[in-house]
C-alpha cells in the first residue's frame, strides 16, 4: 500500500464561462441543448450500480414549456428502499476503509469530467429541466458543483491533519471514521449544485448514502449520478432513489442503520423529519447527525446613505434571478424615506428593462417558475396584496401558466411592516419593501431582526463606515450569510460558506470543514510506549 502523505494543493474556484455573442461555449452548449430538447430518455432508480424499474413512473418537463416531456423516471418505494439500505450495507466497510487519497480522487476527477466534456450536458439539464437562464446555470450545475467537487476534498485533508499533541513517551492521534449506518441525502429542485453536494460530502468522509432528489429535479440529478459513475464511484456508495417523499423518506427514517440527514428544502418538512427522528430514537443504531438548510425571508436594508442605484441593482438580481427560487433570494426590503424617491426610480427603470421568456433565449433574464403548485402558491400571495388596502403593486403582478410558469417579477409596497408578504416564504419573483421614516432607524432595525422566524441572509447598503459597523452589530444573529453593500445571494464556495441560523436550518455551513466533520465519528486514539510496571505512584512511599 502506498506510505505517501499526500498533500492537496488549495484549489480555486472554477472560472464563470460567459457565453458571450458568437462564442464557441455558446455554441457548443445551444448544440447540446438541441440534442437533449430533441429526445426523451427514461431514467430508472440506480440501487448498488444496478438499474432499477418499478413502472411506477413520473415525468420531468421544462417549465418554461410544460408540455415538452424530457425524460419519464422510475419511482421508489419502501421495498428499494430497503434494497437500497442493503447496498449501502454491503459498500459501507470496504468505503469506508479505503485511503482518503482514493476516495478524494473520485471527486477530483468528477470535477474534472464536469469542468469538460459533462459541463454542456448537465448545464443543459438544469436550464431544460429548472428553467435557469445560461448564466444561473453556469454558476450552478458547473461551477459550484466543480467547486464542492475540488474544495471538500482539499478541507478532507486538513481535518484529517488536524492532530492531538504528544507528550514524551506518548502518541496521541484521532482518527475520522465514518458514522455507523448510512445517510439520507435528501435535495431541492433549485440548485444541481446542492444535488451534488448532499450526498458527494457525506460519501467524501466515508459514509454511504440514499439520495432522493426533488421530483422536479430528477432529470439534472440522474445526470450528476452519471459522472460520478464516470469518475468512478463504486457501487452502492451513493444509491438513487426518485419518487415521491412519503414513499421514501418513512421507510428510510424508520430503518435501524439511518445514521443522518443531510437536508435542503422547506422548514415544516424539516421540522416533520427531525420530530419522526426523535419519535424513532430507540430504534436506532447510533444518535442520527441531522444537517438542514431550510428556508428564508431574507432582507435588504438601506441606510439613507446608500448609494440608491446600487441598492436598487442588488433588489433586482438578489429578488429576481432565478425567479426568486433561491433560499438566500432577498424577499423583503427597507427603504429610507429620503432615499425612495431615487430608487423607486432606479428599481422600475430596471425592472422595465427585463426581459422574461424560455431560458433558451439567452436574452432572457427571467424564466418560469418550477411547477404548477409553486405557480399557484406565489400568485396566491399577490392576489393576496393586489385586494389588501395595505399594499399597492408597484410592478409586475400578472402570471400566465398556458404554456410555461411564468410570473413576472412583481414588487409590492406595503405600509405596514408586519404584513403577511413581509413575514412569510414565497419562494418566487416576489419582493415586498417597506418605505421607513429615517427618525425610526432604530426601530426599523427592530423589525428587520423580529419580523421573521428565519435567519439565512440578510444585506445591508450604507456608505458611512460607522453605521456599517452599527448595523452589522446590531443585526448580528439576523443572517448566517450576511452582505454590505452587495445583494444577498451568489454565496461562493470557499469564499462565503453557507447556511443559516433560526428557522433557516443547522448553520453547517456547506462548502465548508463544519460540514464535513458532521459525517465523521472520532476516535482518539493513546499509545504509550512506556507503560508502568507497577500500580503505584510517587505520592504513596511517604505517609
Amino acid at each position: 500500500m502506498p506510505n505517501a502523505i499526500s498533500p492537496l494543493a488549495a484549489p480555486a474556484n472554477e472560472p464563470v464561462r460567459p457565453y458571450g455573442p458568437g462564442s464557441a461555449e455558446k455554441k457548443s452548449l445551444k448544440k447540446r441543448l438541441d440534442e437533449m430538447s430533441s429526445e426523451q430518455i427514461e431514467i430508472p432508480i440506480l440501487i448498488g450500480g444496478q438499474e432499477v424499474r418499478t413502472g411506477n413512473l413520473g415525468t420531468a418537463v421544462c417549465p418554461h414549456d410544460h408540455g415538452h416531456v424530457l425524460a419519464t423516471y422510475h419511482q421508489a418505494g419502501a421495498p428499494e428502499v430497503a434494497r437500497a439500505a442493503e447496498a449501502a450495507k454491503a459498500a459501507w466497510r470496504d468505503w469506508s476503509e479505503l485511503p482518503w487519497e482514493d476516495r478524494a480522487s473520485v471527486l477530483l476527477r468528477a470535477a474534472d469530467l464536469l469542468a469538460g466534456p459533462w459541463r454542456d450536458t448537465l448545464n443543459a439539464a438544469t436550464m431544460l429541466n429548472q428553467s435557469k437562464t445560461v448564466f444561473q446555470a453556469e454558476i450552478d450545475s458547473a461551477c459550484e458543483l466543480i467547486d464542492f467537487w475540488r474544495f471538500n476534498p482539499y478541507y478532507m485533508c486538513g481535518i484529517y491533519a488536524e492532530q492531538p499533541s504528544s507528550p514524551a513517551a506518548t502518541w496521541n492521534r484521532t482518527e475520522y471514521r465514518a458514522l455507523e449506518g448510512f445517510v439520507f441525502a435528501v435535495t431541492p429542485f433549485n440548485f444541481t449544485s446542492i444535488g451534488g453536494n448532499l450526498p458527494t460530502a457525506p460519501a467524501l468522509m466515508g459514509n454511504t448514502v440514499l439520495w432522493k432528489p426533488a421530483s422536479t429535479a430528477v432529470y439534472s440529478g440522474y445526470y450528476i449520478m452519471k459522472i460520478l459513475q464516470a469518475a468512478g464511484l463504486p457501487d452502492g456508495v451513493i444509491n438513487f432513489l426518485p419518487g415521491k417523499a412519503s414513499r421514501i423518506g418513512d421507510p428510510v427514517l424508520a430503518h435501524p442503520d439511518f445514521a443522518g440527514i443531510h437536508f435542503t428544502g422547506s422548514t415544516p418538512v424539516f421540522h416533520s423529519m427531525w420530530k419522526t427522528v426523535g419519535d424513532n430514537i430507540a430504534t436506532y443504531r447510533t444518535y442520527p447527525r441531522i444537517v438542514g438548510e431550510t428556508g428564508g425571508k431574507n432582507f435588504v436594508f438601506a441606510h439613507p446613505s446608500a448609494d440608491a442605484v446600487a441598492y436598487a441593482t442588488a433588489l433586482v438580481r438578489g429578488a429576481f434571478e432565478y425567479q426568486g427560487q433561491k433560499c438566500s433570494a432577498g424577499s423583503r426590503a427597507y427603504v429610507p424615506r429620503s432615499l425612495w424617491p431615487q430608487v423607486k426610480e432606479a428599481l422600475l427603470d430596471q425592472l422595465r428593462q427585463v426581459e422574461m421568456g424560455s431560458p433558451l433565449d439567452f436574452r432572457h433574464f427571467v424564466a418560469a417558475v418550477i411547477d404548477e403548485n409553486s405557480f399557484d402558491n406565489i400568485m396566491g400571495y399577490i392576489n393576496y396584496a393586489k385586494s389588501s388596502s395595505e399594499a399597492e403593486i408597484l410592478a409586475g403582478g400578472k402570471g400566465d401558466k398556458s404554456k410555461g410558469y411564468f410570473i413576472e417579477p412583481t414588487v409590492v409596497q406595503t405600509t405596514n411592516p408586519r404584513f403577511k408578504l413581509m413575514e412569510e416564504e414565497i419562494f418566487g419573483p416576489v419582493l415586498t419593501l417597506y418605505v421607513y421614516e429615517d427618525a425610526d432607524l432604530e426601530a426599523t432595525l427592530d423589525l428587520v431582526d423580529s419580523t421573521s422566524p428565519y435567519a439565512l441572509t440578510g444585506a445591508i447598503f450604507a456608505e458611512d463606515r460607522k453605521v456599517i459597523d452599527h448595523l452589522a452589530r446590531r443585526l448580528r444573529h439576523s443572517a448566517g450569510n450576511f452582505y454590505i453593500n452587495d445583494k444577498p445571494t451568489g454565496a461562493v464556495v470557499g469564499q462565503q460558506p453557507f447556511g443559516g441560523a433560526r428557522a433557516s436550518g443547522t448553520n453547517d455551513k456547506a462548502g465548508s470543514p463544519i460540514n464535513l466533520l458532521r459525517w465523521t465519528s472520532q476516535r482518539a486514539i493513546k499509545e504509550n510506549f512506556l507503560p508502568p510496571h507497577s500500580f503505584r505512584y510517587p505520592f504513596m512511599d511517604e505517609k
